[in-house]
């Protein structure tokens, strides 16, 4: 755990895995998701609009390459010693046949600087299969598998149209890292009928399964979501937590997190023009700094009031 900021924080996390400065350029391959072609459902999960977090070089009419190569010259006016990791970040990035998933992630790998992958998927896309092909993957390159978890609470996953279990990702989880394959995760705080003390147990709940990684996210409402037509229909059903409520709900959490798993990020950022709520005028580091204040004010720390901090993996 890093003292200064008393959190395991993905920064370190990464200057202990490279040599050299690493950023992530997000790839969208063209996926789509099981709960939205008909094999689970339709529409997919309630919040969801992938627009949100699609930089303008993703496009699927352009090939993975040419997506990481435009990626690349973006960051590189800045910083042209950096290497890079190919995010596989929209809808679900495990959806498809084997072979075209070689065929992708070798792509992205051939790519000049590209130094390892992370794939973003759903706990229900990950057959053995391709865990046996991850598995040799991950021998020659840095590989993390992220799955949208989102809530460890089955009410709460079938009200938002997750079409899987929270059984389902334990399992997937505990089948990724038992590989030895660096397994993530990803949660949404301040889903409708989730309070405190649910996301509390959550935290406890996650803190159980052999994580690396996880990134924390306020719920925003989207527009062109079918959450906003519900909420609103019935915005009594939602807490949209302040900006200053939502930092002392993260540091809660985190106090019931195991203190080894890191720390990606702790909000997200979506464009002005899809966000209805809640708006807080907050780039991602001014929100993190005004977390690494608080901590310091509460005498907080991840993992202080976990009570599965004994567990290793």
């Amino acid at each position: 755990m890093d003292k200064k900021w008393r959190y395991n924080d993905f920064s370190g996390f990464l200057a202990r895995m490279f040599p050299f400065k690493v950023q992530k350029i997000s790839v969208n391959a063209g996926f789509t998701c099981p709960n939205r072609d008909g094999s689970k459902g339709y529409g997919g999960c309630s919040y969801c609009n992938n627009q949100t977090f699609n930089p303008a070089y993703c496009r699927t009419e352009k090939s993975v390459s040419q997506q990481l190569e435009e990626g690349k010259a973006f960051f590189a006016r800045k910083y042209p010693e950096m290497k890079y990791l190919a995010y596989f970040q929209a809808y679900t990035n495990t959806y498809a046949e084997l072979e075209e998933l070689k065929r992708m992630y070798e792509e992205a790998l051939s790519v000049e600087g590209v130094v390892g992958i992370v794939i973003g998927t759903r706990p229900d896309c990950m057959p053995d299969s391709l865990l046996d092909y991850l598995v040799e993957l991950n021998k020659r390159t840095f590989l993390l598998v992220e799955y949208g978890i989102e809530s460890t609470n089955d009410e709460t996953l079938r009200r938002i149209n997750r079409g899987h279990d929270f059984a389902c990702t334990a399992d997937a989880v505990r089948r990724t890292a038992s590989r030895g394959i660096l397994t993530g995760g990803h949660v949404i705080l301040g889903l409708p009928g989730e309070g405190k003390e649910e996301l509390m147990a959550q935290a406890e709940a996650l803190s159980e399964l052999p994580l690396t990684t996880l990134k924390l996210h306020q719920l925003q409402l989207i527009r062109g979501t079918r959450m906003a037509l519900e909420y609103a229909k019935e915005p009594d059903s939602f807490h949209l937590y302040s900006a200053d409520e939502y930092i002392d709900l993260v540091i809660d959490y985190i106090e019931h997190l195991r203190s080894d798993i890191v720390l990606e990020r702790f909000v997200s950022q979506s464009p002005k023009e899809l966000l209805i709520a809640p708006d807080w005028g907050l780039k991602n580091h001014e929100f993190t700094n005004k977390v690494k204040k608080r901590l310091v004010e509460r005498d907080a720390w991840q993992g202080k009031f976990c009570s599965k901090n004994n567990i290793t993996y």
